[in-house]
């Protein structure tokens, strides 16, 4: 289960915060929240020496509202009140680095950073040893769990963006064209693995239905190699589009690929196959009682 699924008591216990933390927490936060606007300037003094200062904080307005919001997130911190809306608000926090594209290395030199500075505060403090050591405890566990949540959120909107990109991808590979009224066209280009043959036959199918289409050119030409896997996802599509009332025919085998179906021992039944588009688009006007004539 992962700790962005989790609420703010699965995560209190998930990393051991008790009222004794939180108290700890209460004890330092006079001493710490005096400290911390001056160590946010320290932070944006060492930000400005790396290329992503000029990035994402050149503009003067922008700076300003960030440091706003990263001593409210501190004061929030040392609060302690961490219930479902603190939670809400470490979340956001990767969500809005994943989007801008601030880096992970960036907002984890943060936390080390101001996680030094309160530490070294902490141990100047006149107090026993016992007290700092309390203190001390609750301030790793809080600000690791606040890291992790911050982090998995980050990847989470990181992880989304790459599965729409693939989505994407996806239906840019699988192009099915409308060359006629009941005609349809699929190029394919490149490798075929059992994936984008699933997502081949969604599209195909789902375009022969909204199209009504009664012949379907799958073409081949561009395909690098036709081993038995592949050779196996073409006869699928052809099955699978013949339940849909629609003819498959597969252009564009080389003679190559011809002789690598039959040393495989493939038995291709009555799929009708072509050596190339011009031909299938013959056969499949044909079908339709139509004839290219020249003029």
């Amino acid at each position: 289960m992962e700790v962005i699924s989790r609420n703010a008591t699965q995560l209190c216990d998930l990393y051991g915060i008790t009222e004794i933390d939180i108290n700890a927490l209460h004890d330092f936060k006079p001493v710490a929240i005096e400290e911390i606007p001056k160590m946010v300037e320290s932070w944006y003094k060492w930000l400005k020496t790396t290329a992503e200062f000029q990035e994402y904080f050149a503009d003067p307005s922008t700076l300003h509202r960030v440091q706003k919001l990263q001593l409210s997130f501190w004061e929030e911190f040392f609060d302690a009140d961490i219930n479902d809306q603190y939670v809400a608000t470490r979340k956001s926090v990767g969500e809005v680095h994943a989007r801008i594209g601030l880096s992970q290395e960036i907002y984890l030199a943060g936390v080390d950073h101001f996680l030094s500075l309160f530490i070294e505060i902490l141990l100047a403090q006149d107090w026993d040893r016992e007290k700092i050591d309390r203190i001390r405890r609750a301030l790793n566990k809080i600000v690791h769990m606040d890291m992790t949540i911050i982090v998995q959120s980050y990847e989470h909107v990181v992880n989304q963006k790459i599965t729409a990109q693939s989505k994407t991808l996806m239906a840019m590979s699988t192009p099915v064209t409308q060359l006629w009224d009941g005609l349809l066209l699929l190029p394919v280009v490149g490798l075929i693995d059992s994936r984008r043959a699933q997502d081949i036959m969604d599209n195909t199918l789902n375009h022969i239905s909204q199209h009504h289409a009664q012949s379907f050119i799958l073409d081949i030409s561009g395909v690098a190699v036709v081993d038995t896997a592949v050779a196996n996802h073409l006869i699928k599509i052809t099955k699978a589009t013949k339940l849909m009332g629609c003819e498959c025919i597969i252009s564009g085998l080389s003679p190559a690929v011809a002789q690598t179906i039959v040393e495989l021992g493939i038995d291709v039944g009555t799929i009708k196959t072509t050596a190339n588009l011009k031909a299938a688009i013959e056969i499949a006007f044909e079908k339709l009682n139509m004839k290219i004539v020249k003029q």
